[in-house]
């Protein structure tokens, strides 16, 4: 088998008012309309000293998750990386950061 680079990426997005920082070997277009498809999740495999709290809840939210599918329009943003980071997760303000893309209005219930 040949050595080659094991490509790395940086996905951040929103999901219930947090945004998610999340490093993954795999992402496609899902077959699923509208769905961007993860796969590889990486959690600092390597042997650490310091353990990031952060990290580990995000560890155990996606242990045993093989995929998942994050819809297009929370996506904020995919990096191609050298290397891994530290996977995260915060308080998504809405303000100012990242303006998302506008949904479609929503019908109203008026005849």
């Amino acid at each position: 088998m040949t050595d080659k680079k094991r490509i790395v990426y940086r996905v951040i997005f929103v999901h219930q008012d947090k945004v998610y920082e999340v490093f993954c070997r795999e992402v496609t277009q899902s077959d699923m309309h509208g769905f961007i498809e993860l796969g590889g999740f990486i959690f600092g495999e390597r042997s650490q000293v310091v353990v990031d709290p952060g990290e580990e809840k995000l560890k155990s939210e996606f242990s045993g998750v093989k995929r998942s599918y994050v819809p297009m329009h929370r996506v904020l943003r995919i990096d191609e990386m050298d290397k891994e980071g530290v996977a995260k997760v915060r308080d998504h303000t809405g303000k100012g950061e990242v303006t998302p893309f506008p949904a479609p209005p929503r019908p109203s219930g008026r005849s």
